[in-house]
Parts: C-alpha cells; sequence; structure tokens
C-alpha cells in the first residue's frame, strides 16, 4: 500500500483509520439530529446548521464533519490517476487535496439534489434550503477546480504555434503568460478586497427564506483562492523551466485506462 502512496507513506493506514471513524462520528450525530426533531420538542434543522451560536450539539457536528473531510481529502489525494500529473512540491499538495475536496463536494450536490426531488415529488415537502446548498457548494466546486485545472496544465493552451517555438521563445511566452496572470490578480485582489472584507464583517446573506451567508462567504474566497491560483501558476512556471520541451500531439488527450475498462465492458456485456 505505501508503495502507491504519493505523500502519506507510513501515514496513509493512520489516515485511512481517522477519516473511517470521523466519518462514522459524523453519521452518528446527524442520526441524533435527526432523531431529536423526529421525538423531541427541541430540535435541530438545517436553519440551526449555519447558525450554530450555543448550540453544542450543532457545533460538534460541523467540527466533526469537517475533520471527516479533511482526512477523505487526504486519503484520496494520496493517490495518481491514470492522466493526473502527480504534485510537485508542498504547494501543488495542497492544491492536489482542495482538488480531491471538490471532488467530494461535487457528490454531495448530487445528494442534496437527490434529497430534494424526493422530498418535493414524492412526499410533496420541498425544502427551503436545497437550492441554496447546492449553489453554495457550486461556488467552492469552481473555485477549487480552477486551482486544480492550474497545478494539472489543464486550462484551454493553444500548442500549434507554441510548439513551433524555440525554447527561449516558450519560456518567454510562459513568462508573459504568468505576467498577466500575476497582473489580474492583483488588480482583482486590489479592486475588490474592500467590498470582500465589507461583505465579510457584516456576513451578508443571500436573502432568502433559509438565509445562508453565501456572499459573505463567497465572496472573500474567490479572492483567496484566485491568489492561490496565481501563486500556482508561478510555482508551475519554476517547476517547468529546466524540463525538455513536450510534443504536443491529439493522443495526450486519449485515457488509455478508461479506454480499456470500456472494452472490458462491451466485451463483458457479449
Amino acid at each position: 500500500m505505501q508503495e502507491n502512496s504519493l505523500f502519506l507513506g507510513r501515514l496513509r493506514g493512520p489516515v485511512k483509520i481517522a477519516m473511517i471513524v470521523f466519518c462514522a462520528i459524523t453519521v452518528a450525530l446527524y442520526v441524533l439530529l435527526v432523531g431529536q426533531r423526529i421525538f423531541l420538542e427541541e430540535s435541530y434543522g438545517m436553519f440551526e446548521m449555519i447558525r450554530p451560536g450555543g448550540k453544542p450539539l450543532v457545533q460538534l457536528t460541523l467540527v466533526v464533519f469537517g475533520i471527516a473531510l479533511l482526512f477523505a481529502s487526504l486519503f484520496l489525494s494520496d493517490s495518481k490517476g491514470a492522466i493526473e500529473t502527480p504534485p510537485d512540491g508542498f504547494f501543488d499538495l495542497v492544491t492536489v487535496v482542495l482538488g480531491r475536496l471538490a471532488m467530494i463536494m461535487t457528490a454531495f450536490i448530487v445528494l442534496v439534489m437527490f434529497y430534494e426531488v424526493v422530498s418535493r415529488y414524492v412526499f410533496s415537502k420541498p425544502t427551503l434550503w436545497a437550492n441554496e446548498l447546492s449553489l453554495w457548494i457550486a461556488c467552492f466546486v469552481f473555485l477549487f477546480a480552477g486551482l486544480y485545472a492550474m497545478q494539472q496544465r489543464s486550462h484551454i493552451r493553444i500548442y500549434i504555434i507554441y510548439d513551433l517555438m524555440p525554447w527561449w521563445m516558450q519560456k518567454t511566452s510562459d513568462c508573459i503568460s504568468v505576467l498577466l496572470i500575476v497582473g489580474f490578480t492583483f488588480a482583482l485582489v486590489w479592486g475588490g478586497y474592500t467590498d470582500a472584507e465589507n461583505r465579510f464583517l457584516r456576513m451578508e446573506t443571500f436573502g432568502t427564506a433559509w438565509d445562508p451567508p453565501i456572499p459573505g462567504i463567497v465572496k472573500p474566497a474567490l479572492l483567496i483562492i484566485i491568489v492561490l491560483v496565481c501563486i500556482q501558476a508561478v510555482s508551475n512556471l519554476i517547476a517547468d523551466w529546466n524540463k525538455e520541451p513536450e510534443v504536443h500531439t491529439p493522443a495526450d488527450e486519449i485515457d488509455e485506462e478508461e479506454i480499456e475498462n470500456i472494452r472490458r465492458t462491451l466485451e463483458g456485456k457479449n
């Protein structure tokens, strides 16, 4: 198991155990909250989950859930996909962990929407929070996915002219690209910092029945993530500086492992 580990090594086992334990505790606390809502007058729902002040059980649930997500992201980050660029350095590891968190959050969006569909069309009891919660999670999925795509060098690039350039011209082009990213980041932070700070300090809400503080959290997060994207771009430039020039072909985008899995599936059906 340790041979397949990217960075955890001997800690892979303990991290997996911690992930399972905290996930189990989270499920147990959720069942307890549901039981309180069914059998007790004093109960906590989604309204209280975003207003946990003075509610120790809700606070404990949120803390344990956050720790479970952390360990799950760490554990899933310790393996590399078939066409995935392996992390190179501490900042790459941070980006990959956030990328795995985005993948987990995508699954949560599916669960939230499934719950809403069942509640609305089976029990005729639509929720007041499913749309806002899925939107809230999706905001962070897009932000983390952009950072992860930068680490993976997966943003759209046109290689037709780039591959014809000599080495020094390619590096000049890379430097110009990174400088443009740095300039955009500086302008965005310079122009948006005050507004983001004000929204965060007053914890601006969404103005709906559930009224989550989406603007108060997402706007500062946007600035933070764009700074991380900028740092990742600089990190990529440094990491790739002494690498041999790559020749890009359409075959680079083919996932041979996925094609093999599809072939086996089709052969199994026949």
